[in-house]
Parts: structure tokens; C-alpha cells; sequence
């Protein structure tokens, strides 16, 4: 199930695909405000949250179910760009997709991503961080496959969507996100005071919306 928001001033420009977290839900984005954040930051764009929970990701369809639900028939209309924003699951759902399908989205917000079990964190950690990590990835092993190819992203010139990352410095994840933040570009990772929760990710989404290379509503004359 979808749920649209916001209709673009040009249809067909650019639409940003929002996914929850694992105990949240489409309509939770309309319910703190970030559609209406969006119109107050004069991005021209449409929105669409997706129920994507977790019972997707647990049967390994999340990926088939966004791709052939919602990003193919959003070209098929007629859309140029689209971004993927997600928050905790949503946001691991993100780095997936551009992981499979990298070639058919423009970029992607993981807001507070999950990023695996302490034990691959550790194991990143004791090697210095991602850019000195390396280990052999066994068939299944999700979350080591996710960061071979995040650290592989991250080289100068490697091909990808461009990937934000954002979250706050009291979050569980704030540890396996400055991982990855380490290896990101600086201007393409947002901090903000606060922890696990929707008010802290709402400040994100707000400095991210003034940040992205997205399109802007012209000034009404």
C-alpha cells in the first residue's frame, strides 16, 4: 500500500519515495510533518510513503514489491528523477535498493539506517574502520555484502547513487553510522542532537530538504 503526498507544480519531474521503520507506518510521515516540511521548503516534487514493513524484509521481497509496485510504474509515468528516503528500517531498505538497483533511482536519504548485528560492527570497528576492513562475505551474509559494496561506493569516481547519510548523536545506530560516515563525502552526512525518534528525525529531513539537489517551487509573483 502507498500513500501519495504533495502534487509537484510539474507532473512527472521528481518523486521521493519514503519508507518507515520497523514499527512505523506509511501514514506516520503525514502524521510528523514531512510532506508539509517539504512544502515549506519550496521543493517541487511528489511523495510517496510506502508500507513497507517489516514482514518484507523478513521474507527477502521488499526489494521485488518496491521495484515492480512502485519505482517501474513511477517511470512508466513519466518520472525523471526519483530519491529514496527511509528512516531505521526504511532507511537499510534505501541502501538495498540502490545496492540491487542503483541504476533507476538518483539518489537516497538513510536516515538512522540499521546496518547489522554488533558482531559485523565490531568486526568493521577493530579493522580501523570501513575503509580498512576487508573479509570474505559468505553466500547469505546480507549485512557484510551491504558494507563490501558501501565501501566500494565510496571510492573516488565509483558509480552509484549519491547516498545522504543522517542521524542523531544519541541514536543505537549513531556507532555503525559514523562507520559509514566516515567514508562519505562531508557534505552528505547530516548530524543532529537527539536519538532514535521521530522528532529527531524530522530536524534530519528538515536540513536535508535544504540541502539536496532538488527542484524548487518557483517564488508565486
Amino acid at each position: 500500500m502507498t500513500v501519495p503526498f504533495v502534487r509537484s507544480r510539474e507532473p512527472g519531474r521528481t518523486l521521493v519515495v519514503l519508507l518507515p521503520g520497523r514499527f512505523d507506518d506509511a501514514g506516520d510521515f503525514a502524521k510528523h510533518g514531512f510532506p508539509q516540511a517539504a512544502v515549506d521548503a519550496g521543493v517541487d516534487a511528489d511523495f510517496v510513503a510506502v508500507n513497507a514493513t517489516l514482514g518484507y524484509y523478513a521474507r527477502r521481497t521488499v526489494l521485488i514489491r518496491l521495484r515492480e509496485d512502485v519505482i517501474l510504474p513511477a517511470r512508466a509515468r513519466g518520472y525523471r528523477r526519483i530519491h529514496i528516503a527511509g528512516v531505521s528500517l526504511g532507511g537499510l531498505g534505501g541502501l538495498l535498493y540502490a545496492r540491487h538497483h542503483g541504476e533507476e533511482i538518483d539518489g537516497v536519504l538513510a536516515i538512522a539506517p540499521f546496518l547489522g548485528e554488533r558482531e559485523v560492527i565490531d568486526e568493521i570497528a577493530a579493522a580501523g574502520g570501513l575503509a580498512g576492513w576487508s573479509a570474505p562475505v559468505p553466500a547469505g551474509d546480507d549485512f557484510r555484502g551491504l558494507w563490501q559494496w558501501l565501501k566500494g561506493t565510496a571510492l573516488p569516481g565509483a558509480a552509484g547513487s549519491p547516498l545522504w547519510l543522517a542521524w542523531g548523536g544519541g541514536d543505537d545506530f549513531a556507532r555503525a553510522n559514523r562507520l559509514l560516515a566516515d567514508v562519505l563525502p562531508p557534505e552528505r552526512v547530516l548530524t543532529e542532537e537527539g536519538g532514535h525518534d521521530w522528532r529527531t528525525w524530522r530536524r534530519l529531513w528538515n536540513e536535508w530538504l535544504a540541502r539536496a539537489p532538488l527542484p524548487r517551487a518557483a517564488a508565486a509573483h
